[in-house]
């Protein structure tokens, strides 16, 4: 299964191995199963600290490896490539007994939490956000022994997905009960199940002490910005409600320049890096609740967190972009991740075979029908202008392909459900004023964006559609407030525009900084 290439990568990485480790293969007489056990002795050939021995685990295929002698190990059911491929190396590595990368002080943390917790994740190959809640469950279980973890290939074992109803991935289950669905980094799932986590961090918070620039959101807005800002050797914070943002959402970057084809998820890490190389500290699972601008020319500002402790800075650059625009209609919050979803490349090799609807006609939703097209049975894709706005290169595509049925001028009304799960959706033609009915089993949401700004309200001045105005310099209607990305007025919601906008906002801030009158400057706001 592995080229000469990938060969000889995955040696080098397995030279890291030191502990000795056994891959447990439960096989049986399917092609799939065959395929694992040669992928299986093909890595034992790479490291004499590997061996393939015999299991007998009720999902077949699987592997577990497992660190000889120890109960120390991850489990695969399935066949871990496409973008699990890096989560199968890491959990070769740690495993074997190769040290992590994450945070001291996170790994104490798992290393001390009390419990006994079977994890199951089911994942799609084609996930680009699985891996980062399977490569978080998999070191969590080297860590701890009392943690287990089971990663499954949800279109592998169709049977078992269909009678827990698992309609989305990530989606993970603790001790037999669901737990989450969606991407998740390693710090959001110990906190979940660490009672005392939220507590400890809004203590921490609590004690830091007022920031030159605070930056609000972690995308390529507030990276950049933090970047900027850290460069002119002031004191730098960023807090985050998860740091990348929404292009952690992303799958397929190939506009970013300079680069000629990216993952969101790979370059968020590469921004968190970036931003880590400097001298900023990071406040990650923090949202923001409140914005109370300060009082007096140079005084503080406060931002207020959820978990109720509260940061100040004499500048405020605000990134928190936004987010997935929902139809808003009845039964859509119901079935969501029952049906309803909003990325088709996670989520669509789950309803292999069925019909499904694809709810927006721009780039996004014609991009996802075009994709989907060749994963299910019929794509119904529903557009509410009198045409598609998509360009017309996708426009064509679409219209090549036999399997699509295209309906515009037409307002979905309503998600049709059984009480588990989509069973159809109602429209309504604009022309007309007539109502239909669709019968299907999915719906992919693709409608644009709407900003995370709402607890902004009355701080600062916004467009009637909820963006933070600014003018040029990324100024807001505050003086020392400032914002950049996706959450802001400006004409393209693109990550270079962001990054860019980030800089500018940065830059600016220290402008004004630096131009504050010296009896300003020890200003404090109440």
């Amino acid at each position: 299964m592995l080229d000469a290439n990938l060969k000889g990568q995955l040696k080098a990485y397995m030279a890291n191995i030191t502990q000795p480790i056994e891959l447990v293969a439960s096989l049986d007489q399917s092609a799939k199963s065959r395929e694992l056990e040669g992928l299986l002795s093909e890595i034992a050939e790479l490291s004499d600290k590997v061996t393939v021995i015999s299991g007998n685990d009720k999902r077949k295929p699987s592997f577990m490896i497992r660190r000889v002698g120890t109960d120390i190990g991850v489990t695969f059911a399935g066949i871990p490539m496409g973008h699990e491929f890096t989560s199968l190396v890491l959990a070769l590595l740690q495993v074997g007994g190769h040290p992590s990368k994450a945070a001291q002080e996170l790994i104490e943390q798992i290393k001390e939490l009390d419990g006994d917790f079977s994890f199951e994740t089911y994942f799609s190959l084609s996930c680009q956000n699985c891996p980062d809640v399977v490569q978080a469950l998999n070191l969590m279980s080297v860590l701890n022994p009392r943690i287990k973890h089971v990663a499954i290939d949800g279109a592998l074992f169709k049977e078992e997905v269909d009678a827990r109803q698992v309609m989305a991935v990530p989606t993970v289950f603790l001790n037999g009960e669901p737990f989450a669905s969606g991407r998740m980094e390693l710090e959001q799932i110990v906190a979940k199940i660490d009672s005392g986590a939220e507590t400890r961090a809004a203590e921490k918070i609590k004690a830091q002490e007022p920031f030159e620039v605070l930056v609000v959101g972690g995308g390529p807005a507030g990276a950049a910005a933090a970047i900027y800002a850290a460069r002119k050797g002031i004191r730098t914070g960023v807090a985050a409600e998860r740091f990348g943002g929404q292009v952690l959402d992303t799958m397929d970057i190939e506009n970013f320049i300079s680069v000629s084809r990216t993952e969101g998820p790979k370059l968020a890490a590469q921004l968190e890096a970036h931003v880590k190389d400097y001298d900023v500290e990071i406040m990650n699972l923090q949202k923001a609740a409140k914005l109370i601008p300060a009082k007096t020319e140079g005084g503080y500002h406060e931002v207020v967190l959820e978990n109720g402790a509260s940061l100040k800075g004499r500048t405020v650059i605000l990134s928190t972009g936004a987010r997935w625009r929902q139809m808003g209609v009845p039964g859509e919050e119901e079935y969501r991740n029952k049906g309803v979803a909003y990325c088709p490349h996670c989520d669509g090799p789950l309803f292999k075979g069925k019909r499904v609807a694809v709810i927006g006609g721009g780039n996004s939703g014609v991009e996802a029908a075009i994709d989907l097209a060749g994963i299910v049975a019929h794509v119904t894709l529903i557009e509410f202008d009198s045409q598609l706005r998509a360009d017309a290169v996708l426009q064509r595509k679409l219209a090549s392909l036999p399997n699509v049925r295209i309906i515009t001028s037409a307002l979905t009304t309503k998600v049709e459900g059984d009480g588990n799960r989509v069973t159809g959706l109602s429209y309504k033609d604009r022309n007309h004023g007539t109502e239909h009915d669709v019968e299907l089993e999915g719906i992919f949401v693709q409608i644009g964006l709407v900003p995370n700004t709402e607890w902004l309200k009355d701080a600062i001045a916004m467009s009637p559609r909820g963006e933070i105005e600014i003018d040029a310099r990324g100024e807001t209607s505050q003086p020392g407030i400032f914002a950049a990305g996706d959450c802001t007025t400006v004409p393209y919601k693109q990550i270079v525009i962001a990054m860019g906008a980030g800089s500018t906002a940065a830059l600016s801030a220290f402008d004004y900084l630096i131009r504050l009158p010296a009896s300003a400057e020890t200003a404090e706001a109440a």
